[in-house]
């Protein structure tokens, strides 16, 4: 099967030449396979076969096609939950990433939704980590991005993520403040950890509040005062409470190295309690014009955390 790819080049991405542009995009193609492709006329530049290895400019247009090219399987029931003048909120489901990955490029949620609906040309406004579902706003267009994206802070006035956290807290209600950053000596490098005196971070705070307690675990109201990489996932497995099934921040990240190494094994699985971490963007408060704010509320949970939350006695959502 051979599957046909546009690219418009960007600003940023001018000045490069095609096959680090091309190698960027697909990781695992390396610049030999490409100059294959090349030289059998599977690329065009503005519909004119591709030779050698131009310089690019922007606005560009880049057509190619790859044999036997295979996206993993993710869920891509995304709904629009609301819609407004100029922008959209969308359902995103856990494992589906927002935008293009080295692993995804045809199902994800922005290229999901230009194909899907009346917005082709939609983007993205904020993001959701890969397996964090919940609620997602998306501009219309490039111009309605352009116009909100610098205002988000403006935009979003509250917003609140349910989590299902291993243990039982000894509290209902508290507040964590910290500084968080990430170690240049980590073996995950996206991983985020709470600065001591004399390590520099950005300023990050959380309040939580349990909503019930399970047999082994709680479901818990997570309100972002600040919005850091990582940062609820971060503040609770600090506070000794990971998320069920977070890789990165249970079992000291040994998990997300396994996967990363195709070693995950049946007793890691059933260690981490479902195939993707609880973690679930709730509800949103938007103000788009003073004085008028709109709630934003997501109840599409997935079915892993409907079975979790069954057999360890948490009510189901």
């Amino acid at each position: 099967m051979t599957t046909q790819f546009n690219d418009t080049v960007s600003p940023s991405d001018a000045g490069q030449h095609l096959y680090q542009f091309l190698r960027a995009r697909f990781p695992y193609l390396n610049e030999q396979t490409w100059q294959a492709f090349v030289d059998q006329g599977e690329v065009a530049i503005d519909g004119v076969r591709a030779e050698g290895d131009p310089q690019l400019e922007p606005g560009q247009v880049l057509s190619y096609r790859i044999g036997d090219y295979f996206e993993g399987q993710v869920d891509t029931g995304w709904k629009l939950l609301w819609q407004g003048e100029e922008i959209i909120a969308v359902h995103k489901p856990h494992g589906l990433p927002v935008s293009r990955t080295t692993r995804n490029i045809i199902n994800t949620l922005a290229a999901l939704v230009r194909r899907d609906s009346d917005w082709p040309e939609a983007h993205l406004l904020h993001r959701l980590d890969l397996e964090t579902g919940g609620i997602v706003l998306l501009g219309k267009d490039k111009a309605a991005a352009s116009r909100w994206q610098p205002r988000l802070k403006q935009l979003m006035v509250r917003k609140v993520y349910h989590a299902v956290l291993w243990g039982l807290p000894s509290w209902d209600e508290r507040e964590f403040e910290c500084r968080l950053g990430t170690r240049a000596d980590s073996p995950i490098r996206c991983q985020m950890h709470v600065c001591g005196d004399d390590d520099k971070g950005k300023q990050s705070r959380t309040q939580f509040r349990v909503l019930a307690r399970g047999d082994d675990c709680a479901l818990v109201e997570c309100q972002l005062v600040t919005g850091r990489k990582h940062q609820i996932r971060a503040h609770l497995a600090h506070l000794g409470h990971p998320i069920v099934g977070d890789k990165i921040y249970s079992g000291g990240g040994s998990y997300y190295l396994k996967r990363l190494a195709d070693a995950v094994t049946d007793a890691d699985e059933a260690a981490l309690g479902t195939p993707h971490h609880l973690l679930f963007a709730r509800e949103l408060t938007i103000e788009t014009e003073p004085g008028s704010k709109q709630v934003l509320t997501d109840k599409f949970y997935s079915e892993a955390w409907h079975q979790f939350s069954q057999a360890r006695g948490l009510p189901l959502l």
